[in-house]
This record gives structure tokens, C-alpha cells and sequence, in this order.
């Protein structure tokens, strides 16, 4: 046995349900605000695309996609961070992948140097699991970086030393974050880019909630974006990683895709080939459905602001919170203990949020998740709203 599996901690999930095996709620119908799956309708027309093309499921995928799918991924990403028309080759910089968990966990295992004893892979704290997990299961060291409320839950990349810097081999950032939905600015993007470059690490960026966001004329900057208008416009130590399961509504699909530096595309290509991870032809053929429309990305975003607006409306008069830059999640800092605020609101009020030390670690004699809780209002709106309501009581008993 691999022993670093030994290193896993249980799962966010895991522990949440330990904390609530022994409470019994007081009030009846339970709404879960603890797991990022989106829950509005997937888009008809890409169900349509599935059942039309089922007999394309008597043949083997190409590790590397179809041409047409790698081609429709090149142009979303240009129209949407408007990159130059000859700025993506579809042939050398864009890869499908089977969702962004599997490819952000096998990115490490094939890019991590596992000859030099120090292998570093940086990442975000709190983060999202699989990062940790991809990184112990390479061999390296994961080290995090503090995204905490004093820096409006940004990275802060002038705080990490140099000799850290030097042991980097893979940096991963998420932006929008999850669970804080803080957007990295293309300043600080580029401030990353200049490092990498002195440096000699991969930066590894999760923009899988891109997409959702609440000012049409301000959308998230993206790493490629930034590569290209600071001048590194072959995109060298930048990947990034999206996928059609927050933007389209589609978890079950896992569709996504990576796209970057051509070079690192090149290997992760021949690993990917031998790990035997790709896409169905079905699904390939209704992705590229998804990627090439965006009234039904438009209409995704308006649901979530009309969720934000109520939710926020609801509980501002009994605790300080904010809308996020972007993503789903509200990053809630609590007035109590966070798994005491999780345990006492499921049991009194049955209401399910997920405790942020539980997203997090033990870094600079912190643990920046610590009195904060995640809520994703993925719920239909009515949903979101009476789970408001439950969670504003039991605010107003602490008080």
C-alpha cells in the first residue's frame, strides 16, 4: 500500500457527519447549504445533444478529444478573457479532462519531481481537499498560504519567503476561491506570473467558478488572460483548469478541460494516456454544445443573484455578511465556535452548513477557516430563502 495514503484526512464531509450523528433536529425538512452541487436545471438542449448521440458510445474516446471540442473550448476562452484570435493553438494548448477534481489530483502526480527530496506544492488555505490530497500522493510537501479576512481573503504572495519559493514546484490558486469567493486580480496574477518565471514552478489555477459572478460588466479575470497582457503569451508555467459543472449545471456530465503553457500540455497528454481518463464521445459532442452558448450561462447568474439578494437581505440585520466577488458560497464568520454554529444551527434549526476549519489547517499559528462557516446557495431560491429565516433565528438566540 501506497504510504501516503496514511497522510488523508477524512474528508470535509466526513467529519461533518460525525459532528451530526448524534443531534436530532427540532424542526422538520432539512435544507443542505454544505455541498458545492449546483441544483438549477441542467440546459435542455444539452440533454437533447446526449440522447441524439447515444450510439457514440460504441467506440473508444481520443485521450486528446475531438477536434471540434478542443476547437470549441479555444474559442469560449478567447470571446470570454478576451485573448487574441491567434493567441490558442486547439492542437497544443487546450486538453479535455473528466471534470476539474481528477485533473487538478493527476496534474501533481504527473509534474510533481519526486528525485528532489523538498518538493513543494503551495496552495491556498482554506482550499478545496483535493489539493492536499494531490499533493501528499505525489510525494511533495504541501505548504499553504493564509487567505484571511484582514486581506479580504486574498493571497498574499509577498509574505511567502524565498526559500519557499525556490522548493515550489506547483503553485495552485482558485480564483473565484472556494470556499471564499475572492477574485485574484490580474495585478497580483501578474505579480505570480513574474515569479514563476524567476522561480521555475507551474502555476496551477482553478477557475472553476468563473462563471458565476454578480456584474455582467466585470467578469473574473482569468490566469490566461493575464499571462497574455503582461507579455508571456506562449503562456509558459500557466494552466488553467475549468469546467462545465458550476457554468452549465451539469456535476454529472464531468466535463471540463485544462489549457496552458503547450509544453506542459504535451506531457500531461502522454500521462493522461496511460491513466485512461477520457471523455466519452457522447459527452464530448454535448460539451461542445454548452461551450459554444451563453444565454443559459446568463440565466444561471441571474438565479444566483436573486438568491444573494434575498439571502443577504434576510440576515444582514443580525450578522455581518457581504456578497462575495463571485462563485456560490457565502464565507461566513461566525459569532461562535464554527462546528458549535454548524452542530447547534442543524440540530435547532435543520439547516446544514459546513464548518470552515474543516477546509482548513494549522499555518502561522492560525487556522484561518476557524469561526467561519461555508453556505453554497445552490438550493432553489425558496429553499435559500427559508434557510435564511432558520439561520437568522438561531442567530437571534445567541445574542
Amino acid at each position: 500500500m501506497n504510504p501516503d495514503l496514511k497522510k488523508l484526512q477524512p474528508y470535509p464531509f466526513e467529519k461533518l457527519n460525525a459532528l451530526k450523528a448524534d443531534a436530532h433536529p427540532a424542526v422538520e425538512g432539512h435544507i443542505a447549504l454544505s455541498i458545492g452541487e449546483p441544483k438549477h436545471a441542467a440546459p435542455g438542449f444539452v440533454l437533447d445533444s446526449i440522447k441524439q448521440n447515444l450510439a457514440q458510445t460504441n467506440r473508444y474516446p481520443l485521450t486528446r478529444g475531438s477536434v471540434e471540442l478542443r476547437e470549441a473550448i479555444s474559442d469560449w476562452l478567447t470571446r470570454r478573457f478576451k485573448l487574441s484570435a491567434t493567441a490558442l493553438d486547439a492542437e497544443q494548448h487546450i486538453l479535455p479532462v473528466t471534470g476539474t477534481r481528477e485533473a487538478l489530483f493527476s496534474f501533481a502526480q504527473c509534474f510533481i519531481d519526486r528525485t528532489q527530496d523538498d518538493a513543494t506544492i503551495l496552495m491556498p488555505n482554506p482550499f478545496y481537499q483535493i489539493y492536499e490530497g494531490a499533493a501528499f500522493l505525489s510525494g511533495a510537501e504541501p505548504v499553504f498560504y493564509n487567505t484571511v479576512k484582514e486581506n479580504n481573503y486574498l493571497p498574499d504572495f509577498d509574505a511567502i519567503d524565498e526559500e519557499t519559493w525556490k522548493r515550489c514546484q506547483i503553485i495552485y490558486i482558485c480564483t473565484p476561491g472556494n470556499p471564499t469567493g475572492s477574485v485574484i486580480t490580474k495585478q497580483q496574477l501578474t505579480k505570480l506570473i513574474e515569479l514563476s518565471k524567476r522561480y521555475d514552478f507551474i502555476i496551477a489555477s482553478d477557475e472553476c467558478y468563473s462563471e458565476i459572478y454578480f456584474d455582467e460588466t466585470q467578469p473574473p479575470c482569468g490566469l490566461l488572460e493575464a499571462s497574455e497582457a503582461c507579455g508571456n503569451t506562449d503562456f509558459s508555467n500557466c494552466i488553467v483548469f475549468h469546467s462545465l459543472s458550476k457554468r452549465s449545471n451539469l456535476p454529472g456530465m464531468r466535463s471540463g478541460f485544462v489549457a496552458g503553457d503547450a509544453a506542459l500540455i504535451k506531457s500531461y497528454l502522454l500521462y493522461r494516456t496511460y491513466h485512461g481518463c477520457a471523455m466519452p464521445p457522447v459527452h464530448q459532442i454535448a460539451s461542445i454544445a454548452a461551450w459554444n452558448d451563453e444565454e443559459h450561462v446568463l440565466q444561471n447568474r441571474e438565479r444566483y443573484v436573486k438568491k444573494f439578494e434575498a439571502v443577504l437581505d434576510i440576515l444582514k440585520p443580525v450578522i455581518n455578511i457581504s456578497l462575495p466577488d463571485a462563485g456560490f458560497y457565502v464565507w461566513l464568520n461566525t459569532p461562535v465556535n464554527d462546528e458549535t454554529f454548524a452542530r447547534d444551527l442543524f440540530t435547532q434549526q435543520n439547516v446544514t452548513v459546513l464548518p470552515g476549519s474543516y477546509l482548513s489547517r494549522e499555518r502561522d499559528g492560525i487556522n484561518p477557516g476557524r469561526n467561519h462557516v461555508r453556505m453554497a446557495l445552490v438550493a432553489p431560491l425558496d429553499e435559500c430563502i427559508t434557510a435564511a429565516e432558520r439561520i437568522k433565528q438561531y442567530i437571534q438566540t445567541l445574542n
